[in-house]
């Protein structure tokens, strides 16, 4: 008798079952912002998280990370705290490295819509490999 089951499509050539957390189950803490009183004064805020941890949708294991991020406040800023709990909250989140970098440009410009954001996550070696993800935004 034939089985009606049907296997998921390998996508990698390890046949691992890779399933990275979906964005609507991120539960990602909400980005706050606060007015900035200079609208129209260009000014670089810095941030470096060094602490940044996420979880490998391959292996499962931690991956750890320096985000940095610089941007030019348009009419918001970002709150200091509402950010620490944002970038801590992916400890349970399972993500590459290239989408977690998107997923952050995202939220930080859809919360405070600044004039231009750079951010970069440096992850710590893994495996003999040491990667750094770019990704920028700038209003038009």
């Amino acid at each position: 008798m034939a089985s009606t089951e049907v296997s998921p499509t390998v996508v990698n050539q390890q046949g691992l079952d890779i399933r990275p957390t979906p964005r609507e189950e991120m539960d990602l803490y909400p980005l706050d912002t606060f007015l900035y009183e200079f609208p129209g004064r260009e000014i670089k805020i810095n941030f470096e998280m060094p602490e940044f941890t996420a979880i490998c949708p391959f292996s499962d294991f931690p991956d750890f990370a320096t985000i940095r991020l610089e941007y030019v406040p348009n009419e918001r800023c970002i709150e200091l705290k509402s950010l620490k709990l944002y970038i801590n909250s992916f400890r349970q989140v399972k993500v590459f490295h290239e989408h977690v970098i998107n997923v952050i440009l995202e939220d930080f410009v859809s919360a405070c819509d600044p004039i231009s954001v750079e951010i970069e996550g440096d992850f710590h070696v893994r495996g003999n490999i040491k990667t750094v993800v770019r990704a920028s935004y700038k209003k038009r």
